[in-house]
């Protein structure tokens, strides 16, 4: 995790004028957010530097060498261009082989669920035998410009609001190794699940280092519809209802209260880490999860599914047993 700590209350004192012209209430991302804190890398630190880091470690933890890797996926929404990949940073600082395939994977929010999938697919057709998957986020930039762009003036609510969630982002960096499961019974097993679209959303949210612009009310009633829909299907073939830990990607209270309400989650069972770690965007899902594990909330036989919706939109569910 990243060592600076921003408060929201930092934020709003650096938005002291805008809110006050505005008339916008105090707290306002603690009352709307939930979000009371958030990471910033710190003089030293950076998001490429703790993905290598965090991959690194996730190879220690699962005994595996570098040289036994055959796939990288980077799935950092953060950039600090468009070519080459991120991922060629990452498979250097990471000392793997030359015949580990490496490249990102771009889907907002839902890139590192996806990248698991991808990942599962390529072991069980044989093409790999161990793959990484490392996300790293850096918001600093983003907010920057965001508070810079409220404070010129000329913006009213709306114009404020549009660009609310882009103060609720924090940074951050997670792995995860995956392999084939006959070789390791101690590991746990990725079973599978369900992706779905409604893409006729794709302009709901769109963000750049510029800022992230957001139609917040017309954004949640897609994304609860499209999460109703993909729910319903799934029970088909999958039975979700009673899941140990449900680990959703971290936005705030509003979402994950619409998420809970609209398929009937038990509260208790679903964990939150945005309140002291903002969205951090694809990484979300696994440090929450990390936690989770950390704090001994996930156990050992415990079913535990990783679900989240990503701007465009698209919604993804994942099934885990522990």
């Amino acid at each position: 995790m990243a060592d600076r700590v921003t408060t929201s209350a930092d934020i709003e004192e650096r938005l002291h004028t805008v809110l006050r012209r505005l008339r916008l209430p105090k707290r306002l991302l603690e009352r709307v957010a939930g979000v009371v804190e958030r990471r910033n890398w710190a003089d030293g630190q950076s998001f490429d530097i703790a993905a290598i880091d965090a991959g690194k470690r996730a190879l220690a933890q699962a005994g595996i060498r570098p040289d036994q890797v055959g796939l990288l996926i980077n799935t950092s929404v953060t950039r600090p261009h468009l070519e080459p990949s991120v991922a060629v940073r990452l498979h250097h600082g990471m000392g793997l082989p030359t015949s580990a395939i490496n490249f990102d994977v771009a889907n907002a929010c839902l890139g590192f669920v996806n990248a698991m999938s991808i990942a599962a697919g390529m072991i069980d057709s044989g093409q790999i035998k161990y793959a990484v998957i490392i996300d790293g986020e850096d918001a600093d930039q983003v907010q920057l410009n965001t508070i810079d762009r409220l404070n010129q003036g000329g913006r009213n609510r709306d114009d404020f609001m549009s660009e609310f969630a882009s103060l609720t982002l924090g940074s951050g960096a997670a792995a995860a190794v995956l392999g084939p499961a006959d070789l390791h019974a101690e590991g746990h097993r990725l079973l599978g699940g369900v992706s779905r679209a409604a893409t006729q959303w794709y302009g709901l949210c769109v963000g750049s280092v510029d800022g992230m612009f957001t139609d917040a009310k017309a954004l949640l009633k897609g994304g609860m519809e499209l999460v109703v829909d993909a729910w319903n299907e799934a029970q088909r073939e999958w039975s979700w209802s009673g899941m140990d830990r449900y680990i959703l990607h971290q936005v705030s209270d509003v979402h994950t209260d619409a998420f809970v309400k609209a398929v009937g989650l038990d509260r208790d069972r679903v964990p939150t880490t945005y309140q002291k770690y903002g969205n951090v965007g694809p990484a979300s899902i696994p440090i929450t999860l990390a936690e989770e594990v950390e704090a001994g909330h996930v156990k050992r036989g415990d079913r535990v599914l990783l679900a989240g919706v990503g701007s465009g939109l698209n919604t993804s569910m994942l099934e885990l047993a522990w």
